[in-house]
C-alpha cells in the first residue's frame, strides 16, 4: 500500500505531497491543475519510460518519491534486499529522478538501483489503468495468469503438476538432444580412451614400480663405486679387508673392545664405570653387526649389464605412459588413477541404451503433459465463459450494455510453461463490432470502465495492493457515474484504490478526497495538493456539480455525499444468506438501486435547473440593460 507520494518539479507541480491510505482516495481539481501529473508520477515510480518534457520549466530535474508499506517476507522485500536496499519495519522508500539532460536514476530502499528494479517491484504493488495505458493486463502472459487466478482450484492443482513435469521434460529433452547431437564426438572420445587403456594394459604398470626401478638402475650403473665404498667401510670397522674373518688390529671394533675391557676392569669399584662398560659392549655388538652387513652387501654387488638394460627399457616404457596420461610429478600412481577414471567414462560413453532410455522418458513425460494440458484448456475455457458473463453484467451497470468482453483461449501444439494455451482479452465496444484487443477496442474512457469491470470481477481471485484509475468516468454521467463510484468503493474494500475524476458522483464515494489546487501569478504556474475535510469536500463537490459554489449546488453536494456514504456502508455490510437475499431482491435490492439512481438524477436535475435559472436571470439583466 502507498502511504505517501511526494512529487517535485513535475509538469505544473512544483512541490506536492499526497497522503494516501487504505480504501478509496479520489483526486479532483480544475482542468489543467495537474491531476494527470499525479498518474505520471506514479508511472515514473513504477519504472515506466520517462519523458524529459515532463520536467517543470525552469528546473533541472523532477523527483518522485514514494513511501510504501509492504510485507517483510514478500517478493517485494526479497527483491529490495537483492538490490541492496533496506526496509524499516515493513516501510519501503522508492525514488525516481528525471533530469532535463535525459538521465534517469532510481533508488530502492535507500540504495541506487537500475530503473528496471522499480518495474520489477511495481508488478507486485500497483496496477494503473489510464486513458492510454492499461498496465495491469498489457501482455498475453499476464492475461493468461489472470484467467488462471480467476479459475482458482480448477486450474491451480493441474497447473502446479504440469509445471513440475514440464521442467523435468525440458531437462530430459535437452539431455537427449545433447547426447544425440554429439554422438560423433562421443565415439571419437571413446576410441581415444580405448587406445589409452589398451596401452596401459599392455605395459601393466605396478604401484611404486617406477620408484623401485629408479633405485635399481642407480645401483647397477654404479656397482664399482658402491663396492669400493663398502670395502673401505668394512676395513675401517674391522681393520681387515672385506671377506676375511676375525678381528683385525686398528679397526673400530678392536678399539671399542679395548675400551670395554678397560672400563670393565675397574667397574667393580664404581658403578658409573660399570655402566660405561655395558654401553661400550653394546657399541661393540652394533659395530660387529654393521660390519657383517657391509661385508654381505659388498659380496652381493655384481656388474650385470643385461639387467641394467632391461631396467632402463622398462623405465622408458613407464615414462612414456606418464607423459601421455598423467602429471610427471604423480608418476605411475597418476597413470593408474587416469586408467580408473577412463574406464568409468568409457562405460558412460559406451552405454548404448542411454539414448533410448532418455527418449522413452521424454515421450512418457510428453504424454502426461498433453493430458494435463487438455484438462487445463477445458478448465480455462469454462472460466473464460464465466468471466465474460460476469464482466458483461458489470459493463451493463456502467452504461455499456452492448459491450462485451471475450476471453479467447487459443490452443496450440507446443508445450509451453503454462500449457498449450494462450489467452487474449478482446473487447467489442458496441453491438455489431468485431472483438478487438483491449488497447484498440474502445476509447480511453470506455477502456477505463472496461478495466474497472474486470478488476471488480477479478478482485477476489487476483488482488493487487494498489489500483490507480485515471478518469475512469470520462464520457459518462448520471446513473452510470453513480455505479462507477459504487464499484470503486466496493473494490476499495479489499485493496487501495486511487482515482482521478471529474465527476462529483464518483468523488462522493471516497474515503479520502484530495484536490489539486492551481495558482497562476501570470508567469509561474504551481500546483499543490490539499486533503479536504467534510466541509471542504462539500465545497469541492458543489464546484464539480455546477462549476460554481452556489447555495443550491452546496445543498445538492451535501445530499450527494450523504446518500453515497449510506450506499457505501450498505455495500460493505456483511451479506445475508442467498435464500434470504433472493427473497428480498425485488424489494430491498431494487429499491436501494432505485433510491440511488433517483437521488443522483434529482441532484443532476436540480443542478441543471439551477444553472438554467441563473442563465435566465443573467440574460434578463443583460436585456434590461
Amino acid at each position: 500500500m502507498i502511504e505517501e507520494l511526494h512529487i517535485r518539479s513535475l509538469g505544473v507541480i512544483r512541490d506536492a505531497r499526497l497522503p494516501l491510505g487504505p480504501g478509496l482516495t479520489v483526486i479532483t481539481g480544475e482542468t489543467g491543475a495537474g491531476k494527470t501529473m499525479v498518474v505520471t508520477g506514479l508511472n515514473l515510480l513504477m519504472g515506466e519510460r520517462a519523458d524529459v518534457g515532463a520536467v517543470r520549466a525552469g528546473d533541472d530535474a523532477a523527483v518522485v518519491e514514494g513511501r510504501l508499506q509492504v510485507a517483510d517476507d514478500g517478493p517485494v522485500a526479497a527483491r529490495t534486499r537483492e538490490a541492496g536496499g533496506d526496509l524499516d519495519e515493513g516501510e519501503l522508500l522508492l525514488a525516481r529522478t528525471l533530469s532535463t539532460s535525459g538521465r534517469s536514476r532510481a533508488h530502492v530502499g535507500g540504495r541506487s538501483a537500475p530503473v528496471g528494479v522499480l518495474a520489477e517491484i511495481s508488478e507486485h504493488l500497483i496496477a494503473v489503468h489510464g486513458q492510454t495505458d492499461q498496465l495491469r493486463l498489457r501482455s498475453g502472459v499476464q492475461q493468461l495468469r489472470v484467467l488462471d487466478a480467476f479459475a482458482g482450484p480448477a486450474v491451480a492443482g493441474d497447473l502446479e503438476t504440469y509445471q513440475r513435469l514440464h521442467a523435468r521434460w525440458r531437462a530430459v529433452s535437452g539431455e537427449h538432444d545433447h547426447v544425440a547431437g554429439h554422438a560423433a564426438e562421443r565415439a571419437r572420445e571413446a576410441e581415444l580412451l580405448r587406445l589409452g587403456l589398451d596401452e596401459v594394459e599392455r605395459v601393466d604398470p605396478q604401484p611404486g614400480e617406477d620408484v623401485a626401478l629408479r633405485e635399481e638402475s642407480e645401483r647397477l650403473a654404479h656397482v664399482e663405486v658402491l663396492r669400493t665404498a663398502a670395502a673401505t667401510a668394512h676395513e675401517a670397522l674391522t681393520g681387515e679387508a672385506a671377506g676375511s674373518e676375525g678381528m683385525g688390529e686398528g679397526g673400530a671394533d678392536s678399539r671399542v673392545d679395548a675400551a670395554r675391557r678397560a672400563l670393565a676392569s675397574a667397574g667393580d669399584h664404581d658403578t658409573v664405570l660399570a655402566g660405561f662398560a655395558a654401553r661400550a659392549g653394546e657399541v661393540a655388538y652394533l659395530l660387529a653387526d654393521l660390519a657383517t652387513e657391509v661385508a654381505t652387501y659388498a659380496q652381493s654387488l655384481e656388474a650385470d649389464p643385461l639387467r641394467l638394460s632391461v631396467v632402463q627399457e622398462r623405465r622408458a616404457q613407464l615414462s612414456a605412459l606418464v607423459r601421455r596420461h598423467a602429471d610427471p610429478a604423480d608418476g605411475v600412481a597418476g597413470v593408474l588413477a587416469w586408467a580408473r577414471e577412463a574406464a568409468e567414462r568409457l562405460l558412460d560413453l559406451d552405454d548404448d541404451g542411454r539414448l533410448e532410455a532418455l527418449a522413452k522418458e521424454r515421450d512418457e513425460l510428453e504424454q502426461e503433459l498433453r493430458a494435463l494440458a487438455g484438462r487445463l484448456t477445458a478448465a480455462r475455457r469454462a472460466a473464460a465463459t464465466d468471466l465474460e458473463e460476469r464482466v458483461a453484467g458489470e459493463l451493463t451497470a456502467l452504461a455499456m450494455p452492448s459491450a462485451r468482453i471475450e476471453a479467447a483461449v487459443h490452443t496450440g501444439q507446443e508445450l509451453g510453461p503454462w500449457g498449450c494455451d494462450s489467452v487474449e482479452l478482446l473487447l467489442a465496444a458496441h453491438s455489431g463490432a468485431a472483438p478487438r484487443p483491449l488497447s484498440r477496442g474502445a476509447s480511453g474512457g470506455e477502456l477505463s470502465r472496461v478495466m474497472l469491470a474486470l478488476e471488480v470481477v477479478l478482485a477476489g481471485a487476483d488482488p493487487v495492493p494498489t489500483m490507480v484509475f485515471d478518469e475512469v468516468d470520462a464520457g459518462v454521467g448520471g446513473r452510470a457515474a453513480v455505479e462507477i463510484g459504487r464499484r470503486l468503493a466496493r473494490l476499495a474494500a479489499s485493496t487501495q484504490v486511487v482515482v482521478v475524476t471529474h465527476l462529483a458522483q464518483v468523488a462522493a464515494f471516497a474515503d479520502a478526497h484530495l484536490t489539486v489546487v492551481k495558482t497562476d501569478d501570470g508567469s509561474v504556474t504551481e500546483s499543490g495538493v490539499v486533503r479536504l475535510d467534510d466541509e471542504g469536500r462539500i465545497t469541492e463537490l458543489a464546484r464539480m456539480l455546477s462549476g460554481r459554489g452556489s447555495g443550491t449546488a452546496h445543498a445538492h453536494a451535501e445530499e450527494l455525499l450523504r446518500s453515497s456514504r449510506a450506499e457505501a456502508v450498505q455495500d460493505r455490510a456483511p451479506k445475508r444468506p442467498k435464500a434470504k437475499r433472493a427473497a428480498s431482491a425485488s424489494r430491498g435490492g431494487a429499491a436501494s438501486v432505485g433510491r440511488s439512481s433517483a437521488a443522483t438524477s434529482q441532484v443532476a436535475g436540480d443542478t441543471a435547473r439551477g444553472s438554467t435559472q441563473k442563465k435566465s436571470r443573467s440574460g434578463s439583466r443583460r436585456t434590461q440593460g
